[in-house]
Protein backbone atom coordinates (compact mmCIF):
# COMPACT_ATOMS: atom_id res chain seq x y z
CA UNK A 1 0.00 0.00 0.00
CA UNK A 2 1.82 3.40 -1.12
CA UNK A 3 2.65 5.91 2.14
CA UNK A 4 -0.46 7.92 0.36
CA UNK A 5 -3.21 5.67 1.09
CA UNK A 6 -1.72 4.91 4.50
CA UNK A 7 -1.86 8.54 5.40
CA UNK A 8 -5.29 8.86 4.24
CA UNK A 9 -6.60 5.77 6.10
CA UNK A 10 -4.88 7.13 9.16
CA UNK A 11 -6.78 10.46 8.68
CA UNK A 12 -10.43 8.89 8.11
CA UNK A 13 -9.48 6.56 11.02
CA UNK A 14 -11.43 7.90 13.65
CA UNK A 15 -13.80 10.20 11.53
CA UNK A 16 -15.20 6.89 9.78
CA UNK A 17 -14.44 4.86 12.57
CA UNK A 18 -11.02 3.27 11.29
CA UNK A 19 -8.73 2.34 8.52
CA UNK A 20 -5.28 0.78 7.92
CA UNK A 21 -2.92 -1.37 6.56
CA UNK A 22 -2.49 -5.06 7.22
CA UNK A 23 0.23 -6.34 9.19
CA UNK A 24 0.33 -9.77 10.84
CA UNK A 25 2.94 -8.98 13.39
CA UNK A 26 2.73 -6.34 16.52
CA UNK A 27 6.23 -4.59 14.84
CA UNK A 28 6.00 -4.16 11.45
CA UNK A 29 8.06 -6.39 9.12
CA UNK A 30 9.69 -3.70 7.45
CA UNK A 31 10.59 -0.65 9.87
CA UNK A 32 9.90 2.51 8.02
CA UNK A 33 11.37 5.85 9.04
CA UNK A 34 8.73 7.83 10.30
CA UNK A 35 7.18 11.12 7.99
CA UNK A 36 8.51 14.08 10.22
CA UNK A 37 6.16 14.54 13.36
CA UNK A 38 4.43 11.60 12.74
CA UNK A 39 3.95 8.59 14.86
CA UNK A 40 2.47 5.01 14.17
CA UNK A 41 0.41 3.23 16.50
CA UNK A 42 -2.13 0.44 16.78
CA UNK A 43 -5.57 0.62 18.54
CA UNK A 44 -8.21 -1.21 19.58
CA UNK A 45 -11.66 -0.17 19.73
CA UNK A 46 -14.40 -1.08 22.01
CA UNK A 47 -17.76 0.56 20.65
CA UNK A 48 -21.20 0.56 22.75
CA UNK A 49 -24.68 1.08 21.84
CA UNK A 50 -24.97 5.04 20.99
CA UNK A 51 -21.40 5.31 20.43
CA UNK A 52 -21.17 7.03 16.47
CA UNK A 53 -20.73 4.89 13.89
CA UNK A 54 -21.15 1.89 16.49
CA UNK A 55 -23.08 -1.37 15.58
CA UNK A 56 -22.57 -2.57 18.83
CA UNK A 57 -24.77 -3.83 21.25
CA UNK A 58 -23.34 -3.49 24.17
CA UNK A 59 -23.73 -1.07 26.78
CA UNK A 60 -21.12 1.64 27.56
CA UNK A 61 -20.50 0.47 31.03
CA UNK A 62 -19.91 -3.54 29.31
CA UNK A 63 -17.62 -1.87 26.54
CA UNK A 64 -15.20 0.02 29.48
CA UNK A 65 -15.13 -2.95 31.37
CA UNK A 66 -13.73 -4.84 28.43
CA UNK A 67 -11.54 -2.30 27.42
CA UNK A 68 -10.40 -2.39 30.51
CA UNK A 69 -9.62 -6.21 30.50
CA UNK A 70 -7.83 -5.54 27.35
CA UNK A 71 -5.62 -2.88 28.76
CA UNK A 72 -4.54 -5.06 31.75
CA UNK A 73 -3.55 -8.04 29.34
CA UNK A 74 -1.55 -5.86 26.88
CA UNK A 75 0.11 -4.66 29.81
CA UNK A 76 0.89 -7.95 31.10
CA UNK A 77 2.60 -8.68 28.03
CA UNK A 78 0.03 -10.09 25.44
CA UNK A 79 0.37 -9.93 22.02
CA UNK A 80 -1.38 -6.70 21.15
CA UNK A 81 -2.10 -7.17 17.21
CA UNK A 82 -4.00 -10.47 19.06
CA UNK A 83 -5.81 -8.76 21.23
CA UNK A 84 -6.60 -6.27 18.64
CA UNK A 85 -7.75 -9.10 15.65
CA UNK A 86 -9.52 -10.26 18.61
CA UNK A 87 -12.10 -8.21 19.93
CA UNK A 88 -11.20 -4.42 18.06
CA UNK A 89 -14.68 -3.06 16.52
CA UNK A 90 -12.57 -1.27 14.74
CA UNK A 91 -12.01 -2.49 10.95
CA UNK A 92 -8.18 -2.50 11.85
CA UNK A 93 -8.89 -5.44 13.58
CA UNK A 94 -7.78 -7.50 10.28
CA UNK A 95 -4.66 -5.71 10.54
CA UNK A 96 -4.16 -6.10 14.28
CA UNK A 97 -5.45 -2.35 14.89
CA UNK A 98 -2.54 -0.58 12.58
CA UNK A 99 -3.30 2.71 11.78
CA UNK A 100 -0.21 3.58 10.21
CA UNK A 101 1.64 7.06 10.47
CA UNK A 102 0.16 10.19 11.44
CA UNK A 103 0.65 13.21 12.33
CA UNK A 104 -1.13 15.67 15.20
CA UNK A 105 -4.35 17.14 13.87
CA UNK A 106 -5.76 13.97 11.98
CA UNK A 107 -7.60 12.13 15.03
CA UNK A 108 -10.00 13.20 17.60
CA UNK A 109 -8.48 15.03 20.68
CA UNK A 110 -8.88 12.55 23.29
CA UNK A 111 -7.04 9.72 21.12
CA UNK A 112 -4.25 11.99 19.72
CA UNK A 113 -3.29 12.93 22.73
CA UNK A 114 -2.94 10.02 24.54
CA UNK A 115 -0.76 8.40 21.49
CA UNK A 116 1.50 11.28 21.43
CA UNK A 117 2.19 11.01 24.79
CA UNK A 118 3.24 7.59 24.82
CA UNK A 119 6.85 6.88 24.31
CA UNK A 120 6.95 3.78 21.39
CA UNK A 121 6.44 0.73 22.65
CA UNK A 122 4.18 1.66 25.32
CA UNK A 123 0.83 1.57 25.99
CA UNK A 124 -2.09 3.65 26.95
CA UNK A 125 -4.82 3.68 29.36
CA UNK A 126 -8.44 3.39 27.99
CA UNK A 127 -8.79 6.39 26.37
CA UNK A 128 -12.74 7.49 25.36
CA UNK A 129 -13.68 9.09 22.24
CA UNK A 130 -16.71 9.57 21.00
CA UNK A 131 -16.30 6.19 19.31
CA UNK A 132 -15.95 4.12 22.02
CA UNK A 133 -12.95 3.25 24.52
CA UNK A 134 -9.54 2.83 23.04
CA UNK A 135 -6.17 0.91 23.92
CA UNK A 136 -3.57 2.50 22.21
CA UNK A 137 -0.13 0.80 21.59
CA UNK A 138 2.66 3.09 20.18
CA UNK A 139 4.55 1.26 17.76
CA UNK A 140 7.30 3.88 16.13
Amino acid sequence: MTRFLMILLAVLVLSLACGGEKQEADVPKTVQPAPPGSIRVRHILISYAGADRATSTRTKEEAKELAEELDKRARDGEDFAGLATAYSDCPTAENGGDLGFFKKGRMVKPFEDAAFALEPGQISDVVETKFGFHVIKRTQ
